[in-house]
């Protein structure tokens, strides 16, 4: 594909694109971050459908000098600096706070909208419960809310009634059953960012989390939420395609094409064909002076920030590392690339194993990253919410 018919300014290759990674991801020793911020912020957004996700994510990337639990949970709960929330494709993240903002106008908002208006319909088949039941619902949550402060699902259960009454899911369809209206009241209040989850009970793996009201976003016009996320995004995973950056968002391609046409954005060739990069980002990036290895969790946002991934991930390894529904399990990478599959035992060892042959040196590596990941995570037990063959199989001490 020549650069007169596509428009771009230069080819960036596969090595410039893994030293790029390597870099702006914080894998490599040299790049390693100090805060919890600064590895969500240089991430964009952690995934936290699995709550394990954003610490694992966090401990490949801090220094070895800070304590990942404690680093996330002062992020997370104390100073607040960053926000579990729903944000892209329907998902809860973790997002540097000074960018919720543009994550709800540009995403949450919408989804919102669609999620309320498809709980009414839903109440208005499945029983006699109807818009304004649900607003006065709402409301003694949050007066509740404001009362304690905190409170864990049960909890509200317990002080508003209302949260315990049934409708029918699915009249007419074969999933037609009675479901409890409290947690989609509870999610729905969450992704209008009304209220938020707090510090879980139990551990940090645990998904029981407490909630509480938070102050409202700040409300953003949707054309320049968006441009703001994809300036974001495009600085931390750029070059990438239109198609990786609707994947990742969950966007129309005219909202993805108009931000794009806002930030200015440079075409350059890869091998998917055209990508984009921030115009100040067409300088080459040189490749970290010592190679690197990581453990990186399910659902770590490295593999699963775009749509196009055989330049960092071989096709051959993928029934291996994805379950049916495209999740990416725990992954060992090497250079830029993933290499093979990781797991954690009952007695706590973390195993693993190459799917390609990379060496001694390689090996070395990698068995002291899974050391230092098995420190850190001391007594707690791991197993990811969504389950790949390889992470099982290794589990399993096979």
């Amino acid at each position: 594909m020549s650069e007169k018919s596509t428009g771009t300014t230069r080819t960036i290759g596969v090595e410039e694109r893994r030293a790029r990674l390597a870099l702006r991801h914080r894998l490599a020793a040299a790049a390693r971050a100090a805060t919890a911020e600064e590895v969500a912020g240089s991430l964009v957004a952690l995934h936290a459908t699995d709550p394990a996700t954003v610490f694992l994510a966090a401990g490949a990337r801090l220094t070895a000098d800070r304590d990942p639990v404690a680093e996330v949970e002062r992020a997370l709960y104390e100073d607040r600096t960053l926000t579990r929330m729903h944000g892209m494709r329907h998902t809860v993240f973790v997002v540097p706070t000074a960018l919720a903002a543009a994550v709800h106008s540009s995403s949450s908002e919408a989804a919102a909208a669609r999620e309320r208006a498809t709980l009414v319909r839903q109440l208005a088949a499945g029983s006699d419960l109807d818009e304004a039941w649900l607003a006065e619902t709402e409301r003694q949550v949050l007066a509740e809310l404001a009362e304690r402060g905190e409170a864990t699902g049960a909890e509200l259960g317990s002080a508003v009634p209302r949260l315990r009454a049934q409708y029918v899911y699915g009249v007419g369809t074969g999933q037609e059953g009675p479901q409890p209206v409290s947690s989609r009241i509870l999610r729905l209040l969450g992704m209008e960012g009304r209220i938020a989850r707090g510090r879980p009970q139990g551990s940090w793996t645990s998904s029981r989390f407490r909630w509480a009201l938070v102050p409202p976003h700040t409300g953003l016009p949707a054309a320049e939420a968006q441009a703001e996320l994809v300036r974001h995004w495009l600085a931390a995973y750029g070059p990438a395609t239109e198609a990786d950056l609707k994947w990742w968002t969950g966007w129309k391609v005219t909202d993805v094409r108009r931000a794009l046409t806002a930030l200015g954005t440079r075409r350059v060739t890869i091998d998917e064909g055209v990508g984009h990069v921030l115009p100040a980002d067409l300088e080459p990036v040189a490749a970290p002076a010592e190679p690197w290895a990581a453990l990186l969790p399910a659902l770590d946002p490295t593999p699963m920030g775009r749509q196009a991934r055989d330049w960092y991930l071989d096709p051959e390894h993928r029934p291996a590392l994805f379950d049916r529904s495209g999740n990416i399990g725990p992954t060992v990478w090497w250079n830029g690339r993933v290499v093979g599959g990781w797991a954690q035992l009952p007695d706590g060892e973390v195993t693993w194993r190459l799917l390609t042959d990379v060496g001694e040196e390689a090996v070395a590596a990698i068995r002291t990253e899974a050391a230092r990941l098995a420190a850190w995570v001391g007594d707690v037990r791991i197993t990811p919410r969504f389950r790949t063959p390889l992470e099982r199989e290794l589990a399993a001490g096979a």
